[in-house]
């Protein structure tokens, strides 16, 4: 894979030292977990403010130069430290702001007290993203200010929120996040003992499609069965966005193969808590309609509820709809497609209007190189076998971000999570074992890069 640029001696060095730093790390991401940092606008925004303080004192207390930097958003925390003369500089990122909770019923233990349970420590951000930010944090005390090359740390505070600040920031403050490489902290490992860099990212557009057909509503018993209404219109609508065998059937979208892993159904089913008799929809391979391939779903609907509905043709309906796109798709391009199609499905003449609300691109990486190649040994060194590269179904905009302001920088998409870890989700947990390992790795990394500039 690469030439052995350390001594199996100064990797087991390595080892050691983050096994004894360990405690104190899982205190530090313990502490950090408990901040209900919800980046949402309806939470506290003090709790994100106080989040990013406790970065940077994490950060400064490591010898990095440190600020808390507004542009607009949220507080971003970015720390840098120089290597030695000659060394090339590693750009860190994680975030430090997670998704609201959801309802406390759901919870095993309480979101923001966080819980080991069977190895896996369970709370509302502890792996998705904080657990990011605490493995960069472990990699920089393994070398216990001696870092063999310069480092910047970059931890967000709005990513959950779609990252609404970041070009701004990549504009006023991109001097100081300029690097040789890029670690992007917020994906995931193929499974728990098996390391993975992430090499394509679907991007997405999000809409919200409205259906009208009358101009107020009226009793359904005197107009139904000649005047259309909009919930029906909006029905048929979105259904025409599938076909009969469960593919995206918007016209033009781009689609591609995935990398041939192991991927059964079994598994799918498992990890995804589909139920039995619950049929997989489109075609291809599974992984295929996972990563590299559009997917479509509607996520929400405006219209009476159950417990409102009256005896009436509803004038207007609206729904909310994702769609994710291919790695290789231009997500505007994606949009004005989307939007043609459900123009043009609308039925009875009916009047649809589409209103975008978010798009980002998707991100697909060559992966090849001499960053790459110390990325997967140190991989290996970490997890005793080697990475496998895969793809990721959702979609994380900054990283495409990240590529257009830094074209020549060697971007590595990492993660600490595994298929068990419900980021987003309730009991959302981080399995401590693969936590070790990620820790371990980017130390690892960091030497390597280190030893192979000198």
């Amino acid at each position: 894979m690469t030439d052995d640029v350390l001594r199996p001696e100064e990797i087991q060095d390595i080892r050691d030292r983050v096994t004894r730093l360990l405690p104190q790390v899982r205190a530090d991401l313990e502490a950090l977990a408990r901040v209900p940092s919800v980046s949402l606008g309806s939470f506290d925004q003090a709790h994100v403010e106080a989040s990013a303080e406790a970065v940077a004192r994490l950060l400064r207390d490591e010898g990095l130069d440190v600020a808390i930097v507004r542009e607009g958003g949220r507080p971003a925390v970015i720390g840098h430290v120089d290597g030695p003369p000659g060394s090339p500089t590693v750009l860190l990122y994680a975030h430090h702001d997670v998704q609201p909770p959801g309802p406390d019923e759901d919870w095993v233990s309480p979101p923001f007290s966080p819980t080991e349970r069977g190895g896996r420590l369970h709370g509302r951000g502890v792996a998705d993203d904080k657990a990011g930010v605490l493995a960069h944090v472990a990699a920089l005390r393994a070398h216990h200010r001696r870092l063999p090359v310069g480092v910047t740390v970059f931890v967000e505070g709005e990513e959950e929120i779609g990252s609404p600040s970041l070009q701004t920031i990549l504009e006023r403050h991109g001097h100081r996040l300029r690097a040789d490489a890029i670690v992007l902290a917020d994906s995931m490992n193929w499974d728990i003992g098996t390391p993975a860099l992430t090499t394509t990212l679907r991007g997405g557009v999000r809409v919200v499609v409205t259906v009208r057909t009358l101009d107020h509503s009226v009793h359904s018993g005197m107009f139904g069965g000649a005047a259309p209404d909009a919930l029906s219109a909006l029905i048929r609508v979105l259904a025409s966005l599938h076909d009969d065998a469960g593919n995206v059937a918007v016209a033009g979208l781009d689609s591609g193969e995935a990398a041939d892993l192991d991927y059964d159904e079994d598994r799918f089913r498992a990890e995804s808590g589909l139920l039995d008799g619950v049929e997989l929809i489109g075609s291809g391979s599974i992984l295929s309609r996972l990563w590299t391939r559009p997917s479509v779903t509607t996520i929400g609907i405006k219209a009476p509820s159950l417990e409102t509905a009256s005896n009436t043709l509803v004038a207007s309906a609206a729904a909310k709809v994702s769609l994710r796109v291919a790695p290789t798709q231009d997500s505007a391009e994606a949009f004005e497609l989307l939007k043609a199609h459900l123009q043009a499905a609308a039925p009875w003449g009916a009047r649809v209007e589409v209103e975008l609300e978010e798009h980002g691109s998707g991100f697909a990486a060559g992966a090849h190189g001499p960053v790459y190649d110390q990325a997967r040994a140190a991989f290996a060194d970490a997890w005793d076998r080697e990475p496998v590269e895969i793809g990721v179904g959702g979609s994380i905009p900054f990283v495409a971000s990240f590529a257009e302001r830094f074209p020549d920088a060697a971007i590595l998409v990492t993660g600490v999570e595994d298929p068990d870890t419900r980021a987003h989700g309730a009991n959302e947990s981080l399995h401590l074992g693969e936590f070790a390992r990620v820790c371990t790795a980017e130390a690892i990394f960091l030497a390597r890069l280190g030893a192979a500039a000198r």
